[in-house]
């Protein structure tokens, strides 16, 4: 184990792709937080952070939720 600090954070991120993270969280048995620092450690590797099992629970998710955003959508949204 590696001991870290931690620091609180107001993130504001799009409301369909924080309901599918929670969600998968929850699915995974893990913490919002945790799950996201993850992902981003996968990312800065150049590696992928999920498996086929777990990428079709996310699209599971994704449909329940609504959340139709991609990558190409990335750095491409508009707040109403």
């Amino acid at each position: 184990m590696v001991t870290i600090e931690r620091a609180q954070t107001g993130l504001r991120i799009e409301r369909n792709l924080l309901k599918v993270l929670k969600a998968l969280a929850e699915y995974l048995d893990m913490p919002l937080g945790e799950l996201v620092e993850g992902i981003v450690l996968h990312s800065f590797d150049g590696k992928a952070p999920f498996s086929a099992e777990t990428l079709a629970k996310i699209e599971q998710l994704k449909d329940v939720y609504g959340l139709e955003l991609t990558a190409a959508d990335a750095h491409a949204l508009e707040e109403k």
